[in-house]
């Protein structure tokens, strides 16, 4: 099962957060859900730039509270907080609804596999050799502290006129360790020749699911 699920989505509620957290009713929920796939699509496609790997949405009745996660938190916050007040009314236009807009830097982009993996499609969309492309990333995520790291491209490689998939290991990735820390990326490079998709995992260690260290916490607390 773990080598046909989404790594992060399999480990959601153990040792990973939901990235929207909101409750609603039926009535309700296929419009906010859609809502929550504007937010996201249209601060991908608008500052994309900025590296911005996650978008976690939180809501109240009347508020959306937006957390984005980047590698390059001055380009969106601008001078004087330009940029911030732009994206909250573009949002607020797009939702209909009072938007809050908080930024959180990511501390090391070498090891956010959505950001490899956007690294990696910018570099084959360059026409860049696709095994030394993927060697330098691996090395580059490796030489930042991974345990393990996977990556694989499947398309129209070098221009070949099958497609077909080459990937590569380094370190172990246990996909079946639900503990196991694994980050996921998936991100397409539109070539002269196709899209070619790039998949990266990245083993961080382990990490102790949320259950066991409120345990630990409380028993900590009778002490």
């Amino acid at each position: 099962m773990g080598q046909k699920v989404r790594p992060t989505s399999l480990r959601v509620g153990i040792t990973l957060d939901w990235r929207s957290n909101w409750y609603a009713d039926k009535s309700r929920f296929g419009n906010l859900l859609v809502e929550d796939q504007k937010i996201r699509r249209h601060v991908k496609k608008n500052y994309g730039f900025a590296a911005i790997p996650m978008v976690e949405i939180e809501r109240t009745r009347e508020e959306a509270r937006v957390t984005l996660h980047t590698a390059r938190p001055g380009l969106i916050i601008g001078r004087k907080g330009a940029g911030i007040d732009k994206l909250r009314d573009e949002l607020e236009k797009l939702t209909g609804r009072q938007i809050t807009i908080k930024i959180k830097e990511v501390d090391k982009p070498e090891l956010d596999a959505q950001l490899v993996a956007e690294g990696i499609a910018e570099q084959l969309e360059r026409r860049a050799a696709f095994r030394r492309t993927m060697r330098r990333a691996m090395d580059t995520v490796m030489g930042a502290g991974a345990e393990g790291v996977k990556i694989q491209v499947a398309g129209r490689l070098g221009g070949a006129e099958i497609a077909r998939t080459e990937s590569m290991i380094l370190g172990k990735i246990p996909l079946h360790t639900f503990k196991a820390d694994i980050d996921y990326g998936f991100h397409e490079a539109f070539t002269a020749y196709g899209t070619i998709g790039a998949k990266v995992w990245i083993y961080k260690g382990e990490k102790v699911p949320k259950e066991q260290s409120h345990a630990v916490n409380a028993q900590k607390g009778k002490v």
